[in-house]
């Protein structure tokens, strides 16, 4: 029997228009109409017409994907009544979906965590001046080299040759000339408010603690894999100290995926705008199918796949 896990999208996978296609269906507006009388403003309006400066902002954007991932979960339960999963995943802000795709959690307990990370961590933003950039062709080794050497850290370690670098604005021309120097020929500024996973977002893991530590958590009722550490927990103590540790701590995506691989994952579905996880699974480990789901048109295309 196939072994499949759902992975959830990050930041920077958002785009406007994402979940219109899908508040027709009264389950899922329902889902949108929670979500807006519990933020106060409209995520609705945002996510589905924009303007794309508010939507990409941190605060609006990470609950934005927040519901579009568990809305396009929803409807692909109620298209499937049988649909079934065995792990999840997510990148980053993604974690959280997936902990509510697994029952560590209920959508609201979620959505609430959600936007307080969100909130928490524009303000370390603006408080900081921060940046990120992307060496491709790195490894492991090298990468943590050129950080340290750069006083810097490592946000993400997405797969082979795609490494993210996070720090403050002023130590990101060292950082190149560094990667250079050890013959990397790519490196990619990023386009960010600030420097996500690093230690200049350290105020917003330290105020997040006491929320996570209010919620109401459970043992999920199916593995997820872990950003900090690229391992499954289980234990809600522990889950709630990871996703803290998680604001700071570099995103060990490709061990989170070669985590699942082992737990003998054949197929993985991708709930989110774009195909960003789907790329990063072909790098990984090519082996393994990747489908993409970011919209009821994509949905339907893949029933076949899914049923």
């Amino acid at each position: 029997m196939m072994k499949r896990a759902l992975l959830f999208s990050g930041q920077g996978a958002q785009q406007v228009g994402m979940g219109q296609d899908l508040a027709s269906i009264p389950d899922l507006s329902g889902l949108y109409h929670q979500a807006d009388a519990l933020l106060g403003y409209s995520l609705s309006q945002i996510s589905f017409a924009g303007p794309e400066e508010k939507l990409t902002t941190t605060a609006v954007c990470q609950p934005a994907l927040y519901v579009h991932g568990y809305a396009l979960l929803s409807i692909t339960r109620s298209k499937i009544p049988d649909f079934q999963f065995t792990a999840t995943a997510g990148l980053s802000l993604g974690e959280y979906t997936a902990h509510a795709a697994a029952g560590t959690f209920d959508f609201i307990t979620g959505l609430k965590l959600v936007n307080e990370r969100a909130k928490l961590m524009q303000e370390a933003c603006e408080r900081t001046d921060g940046g990120m950039l992307t060496l491709i062709g790195a490894d492991e080794a090298t990468a943590e080299a050129v950080a340290r050497e750069a006083d810097i850290d490592v946000a993400n370690f997405n797969c082979p040759g795609q490494i993210v670098l996070s720090g403050p604005k002023s130590n990101l021309p060292k950082a190149t000339e560094i990667a250079k120097a050890k013959g990397l020929r790519k490196i990619i500024p990023l386009n960010v408010a600030g420097a996500y996973h690093s230690r200049l977002m350290h105020s917003a893991e330290t105020a997040l603690i006491p929320h996570l530590q209010a919620a109401a958590l459970l043992s999920p009722k199916f593995p997820v894999a872990t950003n900090f550490t690229g391992k499954i927990a289980t234990d809600p103590t522990l889950i709630r100290d990871l996703l803290a540790k998680q604001v700071t701590g570099s995103v060990r995506w490709e061990s989170c995926i070669r985590t699942l691989i082992e737990q003998g994952i054949d197929q993985f579905v991708e709930f989110g705008p774009g195909t960003a996880l789907a790329g990063m699974i072909k790098r990984i480990d090519p082996t393994k199918q990747c489908l993409s789901i970011g919209n009821l048109e994509q949905l339907e295309k893949h029933l076949g796949d899914l049923s």
